[in-house]
């Protein structure tokens, strides 16, 4: 404050700094993020909405930059450590999916095609379209009907993949295996756990049999999350007396621990290989758009994988997703 020559008072404004957040706001923030990394790393999911949140592992990572900016803004040494931490468990966990880390592998062509059908309510010319574009040497469908048989069949699918073993249901419970290649049941493979997921042995010309499995555990909803560790945990482990594939919707991310648990007994993800594992196939044809990646297809470790590319398919709430693979 000081005096005017020509009299009165001029008086300075004092201005507010801007305050930073304080220390307990900052860990706040940070510490959300730091219990999903802890969860995510060591696996710590329970119990079906810790579940079903940890397929948002994604976008937990990406939002963990906020804490890490607030913090470091803030200059909380303490909480920067934390979220710079929290961050890069996230990152570690979740980017190898878009940078894919397969190798140039030598064999015979194998396609694999898989959607879910929503009841039998996909559109099946849509589906017919991508078979005679794509030539899948497997067709693998969820959600399969009796209706959803006969207007495959009708529209042309058994003169192009006469070979099938199908357990199709009015339900959401049925599954079938559509083959351009002769095809062998095997009905003792997977256990009654789940819904149906049929399994068959498919004779390549001029090659080693394939063993191929039709994924589609329950939903880890409610009760239902114990029956959907246990399907994950039947599925058998790689062989090294023969090539084995399990493709479907298996109602998990890789950022589950009972899928991870699953991958670790000899399998890969098709899309991970390549680097399009953080496309997401669910839920499809939607105000929303695709948010989770829930379909996969698993392969053991002498399978190579060319592309994988997902589809949209009208009628259905999931991607279809389309495999490329080399087997020996």
């Amino acid at each position: 404050m000081e005096t005017s020559a020509v009299g009165g008072t001029i008086v300075t404004p004092v201005r507010n700094r801007r305050k930073f957040p304080t220390t307990a706001l900052t860990w706040v923030a940070v510490t959300p993020f730091a219990a999903w990394a802890v969860a995510r790393v060591a696996g710590l999911e329970r119990g079906s909405l810790p579940t079903q949140l940890m397929t948002a592992t994604p976008y937990a990572a990406a939002g963990s930059l906020v804490p890490l900016l607030i913090a470091a803004v803030g200059r909380r040494r303490a909480a920067a450590v934390v979220a710079l931490l929290s961050a890069t468990a996230l990152g570690f966990s979740v980017l190898p999916r878009a940078l894919g880390t397969a190798e140039a592998t030598t064999g015979r062509p194998f396609k694999v095609m898989t959607i879910n059908m929503l009841f039998g309510r996909a559109d099946v010319a849509t589906i017919m379209k991508l078979v005679r574009e794509f030539g899948p040497d497997v067709l693998n469908t969820q959600e399969l009907t009796p209706g959803a048989v006969a207007d495959l069949d009708a529209a042309g699918l058994k003169e192009i993949m006469p070979y099938r073993v199908l357990q199709d249901e009015w339900s959401a419970g049925g599954s079938g295996i559509y083959s351009r290649h002769p095809v062998e049941a095997l009905w003792d493979l997977m256990p009654p756990v789940g819904h149906q997921m049929p399994a068959a042995t498919i004779a390549l010309p001029g090659g080693a049999p394939i063993e191929f499995i039709d994924a589609h555990p329950f939903p880890p909803l409610g009760p239902q999350v114990g029956d959907w560790n246990t399907a994950l945990a039947a599925f058998p482990s790689a062989s090294p007396d023969r090539i084995r594939i399990i493709a479907g919707d298996f109602n998990a991310s890789l950022d589950h621990a009972a899928m991870r648990g699953l991958l670790s007994r000899g399998y890969k993800d098709a899309a991970d290989q390549v680097g399009a594992g953080l496309i997401p196939t669910w839920p499809a044809n939607k105000r929303v758009p695709p948010l989770i990646t829930i379909d996969h297809v698993l392969v053991d470790q002498r399978v190579g994988v060319r592309e994988v590319s997902v589809r949209d398919v009208p009628g259905t709430d999931h991607r279809a997703v389309l495999a490329e693979l080399t087997v020996p």
